[in-house]
């Protein structure tokens, strides 16, 4: 019991560098949306890199994915690949850090991202788009932030590291209002669709996970459904219906089919989607990446 407390605090503490041990690689899928059918082709290894590369983030008006990838220093920077060109191009080229999650700031201006600091300390930090340069801005650094998302230009929401569990915080840069949501909550944080509500995993069940929706006006949380298998990663799409995974298939839902779950058509090889996990879309729904692990 004392060996795994000990390994529990280290988890804790160095969530990103246990995971960047892992070798992960983004895929990059065509997407068709029917009304009840979605159909992914012409699947595309876009990172090919032999360390960890993960979290992609499609830019909102530009064929752009930023994502994290590890250098051969054993730490991670941003890097982006233009679907256009066809080209791979490094964002931060940053020493003795470690940076996660890149995310388009909602001004169009900026690249946030979870700086994991030599310390242990993980802040929220954001970069210039146009400048390129690798001095950040920090946004948080009073709260260990595992992951976020936008709301507004003002307001996120936030995944936090505490001792025991990970909390969800509703935080505001400019009056550094805090507000704990929800306990032991899952990575994946997204806008719903055509609604004023953000979705997140409840995990306190440790044996069924579910998708829960927060009212952004009253901060009210309500469920929605349960996950497939203890997988928490999912992606809204602008009809409101949801991508999720088992691990290794993607299945689509929608409330008003019958059974309201479907398998999301491979018009390719499948043979890549193993351990797959994290799934981001562009805002146009034409494009899908994936990240698959080993």
């Amino acid at each position: 019991m004392f060996i795994k407390k000990i390994l529990y605090c280290f988890l804790s503490l160095f969530p990103s560098l246990i995971v960047a041990q892992q070798a992960n690689e983004i895929y990059l899928f065509d997407m068709d949306v029917k009304k009840d059918k979605i159909t992914l082709s012409n699947p595309q290894n876009i990172t090919n890199h032999k360390g960890y590369d993960n979290q992609p983030f499609f830019h909102p008006t530009k064929p752009i994915i930023y994502y994290t990838s590890e250098t051969d220093s054993n730490n991670t920077d941003i890097k982006y690949y233009n679907y256009k060109t066809k080209k791979t191009e490094q964002f931060t080229h940053t020493l003795h850090l470690r940076e996660y999650s890149p995310t388009v700031t909602p001004d169009g201006k900026y690249i946030s991202c979870i700086i994991q600091r030599p310390n242990g300390q993980q802040d929220l930090c954001k970069y210039p788009i146009k400048n390129g340069n690798d001095s950040s801005i920090v946004l948080i650094n009073n709260l260990k932030v595992g992951y976020h998302c936008w709301i507004d230009k003002s307001n996120l929401l936030l995944f936090i590291l505490g001792d025991s569990s990970s909390d969800l915080h509703r935080y505001n840069i400019d009056s550094k209002k805090d507000t704990i949501l929800a306990n032991k909550i899952g990575r994946a944080l997204h806008k719903i669709p055509n609604e004023n509500a953000m979705s997140f995993v409840d995990k306190s069940n440790d044996s069924v996970w579910n998708i829960m929706s927060l009212n952004l006006s009253y901060n009210y949380i309500q469920y929605i459904a349960s996950t497939i298998k203890q997988n928490e990663d999912l992606v809204w799409l602008n009809n409101g219906s949801r991508l999720l995974s088992d691990g290794r298939n993607i299945y689509f839902y929608r409330k008003w089919m019958k059974p309201p779950r479907g398998y999301v058509t491979m018009e390719c090889d499948t043979t890549m989607l193993k351990k797959t996990t994290r799934i981001a879309v562009n805002a146009k729904n034409n494009k899908v990446a994936i990240v698959v692990g080993e």
